[in-house]
């Protein structure tokens, strides 16, 4: 079965529900959708024939399928480069993003990215005509997914992208998350988000990530270490599948993985400043234990949806044109940091919470986090 959907009603348990008690003021979704004309899409692919598929692909569009062509400034950072997302080095170099995102598995990254390509020629063929760098992160699924059964195609980002709306996300086993494990529970997609005030003004910093990595022994949820006491199995780590599989040269190491994590504000931001938010998203996840494993891709993206109609670099502008931004004073940044490192920890916590089990590919097995450890650590029930 393949699903595809867009941003849409959770009613779902989050991580306030059981009573983790998170700092900061969350917006109306507590969702990176709460960034004005930020949309999420999502394909999810659940099979058991031909061959077993639990994957997926995840889409953000920054200014809404309206916006497509229409570029952000843009920074990315690194914890660790085990990983990959296209599109980086013209980030780099030119200090904004040109199309929407996605998020899949590490082996459908090359699918993605032409399915975006063909979903912009059929949406923005004036963009499309000049040249388009898609933007396509990746995180590992092999446990749970036949990852190198070509499961995923161009066709389910096109529906991905098709299918993206505003609104409440969903989280857990969605879109790119769905056979993803995070700490040695059952991962996924997460989301959050806060708000920034400053006087009569208020601001939006979003967070949608791709959770997929830390070992068991490392998660602490508020400061306890839920992880090293929790009674679910952890059979990714606790057997020997991995040595079966790669001949018994070695085995699945606690703490790979992969993180992707998506940072949008409508704050006006230079790319500097958008690549200082992007280096404040490890302080949230080290806030739930992990320590970067070296087999962990580990990579942030984030962007600005203010200053709207600047930043054009598409072939034909003039030789000499001048833009002119808007960007938040460097002096007054601290609080948006505060927002990128309240919102990646909730965004994890999310994630797990509304994580289910989920058995995949030769009968592999993923626990989720169990909700009644969680109350009873905090009083919750």
């Amino acid at each position: 079965m393949t699903r595809v959907h867009g941003a849409e009603a959770i009613g779902e348990v989050r991580a306030r529900d059981l009573g983790i008690p998170l700092d900061g003021e969350p917006g109306r979704w507590n969702a990176i959708t709460d960034v004005p004309g930020v949309e999420v899409g999502y394909a999810t692919i659940v099979e058991d024939s031909p061959v077993v598929a639990r994957t997926g692909v995840t889409v953000v569009l920054p200014r809404g399928r309206a916006g497509a062509a229409q570029p952000c400034a843009a920074g990315v950072a690194v914890l660790n480069g085990n990983g990959e997302l296209t599109g980086r080095a013209w980030i780099d170099e030119s200090g904004q993003l040109q199309t929407p995102i996605g998020i899949t598995n590490s082996h459908a990254v090359g699918s993605v990215h032409r399915g975006i390509d063909r979903w912009m020629a059929e949406h923005e063929p004036a963009a499309a005509a000049q040249w388009m760098l898609p933007v396509v992160g990746e995180t590992w699924d092999g446990y749970l997914n036949s990852i190198n059964a070509d499961l995923v195609t161009p066709g389910h980002a096109v529906a991905a992208l098709d299918a993206a709306a505003g609104g409440p996300v969903a989280e857990g086993n969605v879109g790119g998350g769905t056979g993803m494990n995070c700490y040695g529970f059952k991962g996924g997609t997460g989301t959050a988000s806060r708000i920034v005030r400053a006087g009569e003004r208020h601001w939006t910093v979003g967070v949608l990530m791709q959770a997929n990595f830390g070992a068991r022994r490392e998660l602490k949820v508020a400061g306890r270490p839920l992880g090293r006491a929790s009674a679910a199995p952890d059979p990714m780590h606790d057997t020997d599948w991995f040595a079966r599989e790669a001949g018994g040269e070695r085995r699945a190491v606690p703490g790979s993985g992969s993180v992707i994590v998506v940072v949008a504000t409508d704050a006006p931001l230079l790319p500097e400043q958008c690549r200082a938010l992007a280096r404040r998203v490890p302080l949230g996840l080290a806030r739930t234990g992990t320590t970067g494993s070296h087999f962990s891709g580990d990579i942030f993206l984030a962007f600005s949806t203010a200053n709207g109609g600047a930043l054009g670099s598409r072939m034909g502008t003039a030789a000499g044109s001048i833009e002119r931004l808007d960007f938040l004073a460097w002096g007054g940044i601290d609080p948006f940091y505060e927002a990128v490192v309240e919102a990646t920890e909730e965004a994890v916590l999310n994630a797990l919470v509304a994580a289910r089990d989920m058995e995949g590919r030769e009968g592999h097995a993923s626990h989720a986090l169990p909700h009644e450890e969680v109350r009873a650590a905090f009083g919750a029930g």
